[in-house]
């Protein structure tokens, strides 16, 4: 986290009342000790982000308190000061965990090169310990696709990467829509800088707002420590809004103002922050339609959506469906080992027929099955797939695949609405797991929220339905 608390241990009460003023005029919280004892009762009853730490103090060595600072969980860096110029004592030091170290007199232009160091290296460690944890929802893979619209799409990319211009990415679950946002930073200026991600729909809803903005030691029950948010580790960097639409409304009004204003304060305090960051959020959702029921700010949509890129689903870009299969499958049977022989016309025209309502995202767990059903020297069938042939959609009676998916059928004439089929293979899946929204929403790939706000939108539509009747 970067430094804004710092205890200055250091007995001359002169060069610490100097030490601490300049500190302050720097806009950080200063504390001072005088002794060894103040400095450990200082550190009992506050948390700290820097010590500048005297070697010599009338009850003892600075370096006691150094070497009882590295038991510590959670720990300060320690610039260590002294008038006692040897290399030994340096090395002494930093075996015991000092960052730093500075001789009397120093002027403060070596102590600003001291903290412009200690605040990299926090922020720097932060960012890892945030990107170790969440190594598991980074995407496998690149943006694959040889049709015409992926070629359009990346020159978009391409295009936009280079900019500071904040992009919505929209597109349906499965589409590669991270992927985007990747390529996205992956090639703009701030590719050296950090990109974190925020799954909104993953966050449980009391904790989100704590989850964006960080909160100060004490501001809720269980916040034992301070804590940096996802835009303060993003800052310099890039932040992925993933699934913006699931976030609630009274939080929307803080982001559109960390949008406008690329500043924040933590849940509890006062303190305000100013943030660097890129914005990309990506959507599953029509934001439009969550507008007009008043579900989404137009406000902050707009602030959002300065640069839309729509994903096209995978039935719209049929002409990829052998190219994805046979890299898909490559992929596969390296993972697992086995030899396959590709598909069989059967195979390739069932996938080609196929709706894809999972659309990139399904057909790798299709080909990932069927490689792990498919025997050595084998060549793909249909039966190992696991699909049943797609005519065109038919809204009164769908048929459900047996992973629970709506397979079309019927005239080109009843061809349905993205939505209505969208509620059909919701509904679908929901019979199928027996109402048991935590499986269903496993199964559809999505979060219990996103299903639960599904169902709400169902039951307004039709009560909205039977009041008109």
């Amino acid at each position: 986290m970067p430094i804004e608390k710092i205890l200055v241990v250091e007995d001359n009460e002169f060069m610490s009342k100097e030490f601490a003023h300049q500190l302050r005029e720097r806009r950080y919280s200063v504390v001072t000790a005088p002794t060894l004892a103040a400095a450990r009762h200082q550190l009992g009853k506050d948390e700290f982000d820097l010590l500048f730490l005297d070697l010599t103090l009338p009850d003892g060595q600075g370096m006691e308190l150094l070497q009882e600072l590295q038991q510590r969980p959670q720990r300060p860096l320690v610039i260590v000061i002294t008038g006692q110029v040897s290399v030994q004592s340096a090395v002494d030091c930093m075996r015991n965990g000092a960052f730093d170290y500075l001789t009397k007199p120093f002027s403060f232009e070596a102590v600003d090169a001291a903290l412009e160091k200690a605040d990299k290296f926090s922020r720097l460690v932060n960012v890892n310990r945030y990107l170790n944890h969440d190594r598991g929802a980074e995407p496998e893979g690149e943006l694959l696709g040889k049709s015409q619209q992926m070629e359009q799409l990346r020159q978009l990319i391409r295009k936009v990467a280079r900019t500071e211009a904040t992009v919505l990415i929209q597109g349906e679950s499965g589409t590669g829509k991270e992927l985007i946002a990747r390529a996205l930073y992956n090639e703009s200026p701030r590719a050296n800088a950090p990109f974190i991600r925020v799954n909104c729909a993953a966050v449980p809803e009391n904790l989100i707002e704590s989850e964006f903005f960080g909160h100060e030691k004490g501001a809720f029950t269980g916040a034992f420590t301070k804590r940096e948010g996802r835009f303060e580790l993003s800052h310099g960097g890039t932040i992925l809004l993933d699934e913006i639409s699931e976030i609630p409304l009274q939080l929307q009004a803080k982001l559109l103002r960390v949008l406008q204003e690329r500043e924040l304060e933590r849940v509890g305090g006062t303190r305000t922050i100013k943030v660097d960051v890129r914005v990309i959020s990506t959507t599953n959702r029509n934001l439009e339609e969550a507008i007009e029921k008043k579900g989404f700010r137009q406000d902050l949509y707009f602030r959002l959506n300065v640069v839309p890129i729509h994903v096209p689903p995978l039935r719209e870009r049929r002409d990829d469906i052998a190219y994805l299969a046979g890299q898909f499958m490559q992929r596969f049977a390296r993972k697992h080992g086995v030899h396959v022989d590709g598909f069989s016309s059967a195979a390739m025209e069932m996938m080609h027929d196929h709706w894809w309502p999972g659309n990139v995202r399904e057909m790798q767990n299709v080909i990932e099955r069927a490689i792990i059903l498919c025997s050595d020297g084998e060549i793909i069938e249909p039966r190992h797939l696991g699909l049943l042939a797609v005519s065109a959609p038919a809204p009164e009676s769908p048929r459900r695949s047996p992973l629970g998916r709506i397979v079309p059928s019927g005239p080109q004439t009843q061809f349905p609405t993205l939505s209505e089929l969208e509620r059909q293979h919701i509904m679908a899946a929901l019979a199928e797991c027996n109402n048991n929204r935590t499986h269903a929403a496993r199964l559809l790939d999505i979060s219990v929220r996103t299903l639960r706000n599904k169902l709400n939108e169902y039951r307004a539509e039709t009560s909205a339905a039977a009041v008109a009747e």
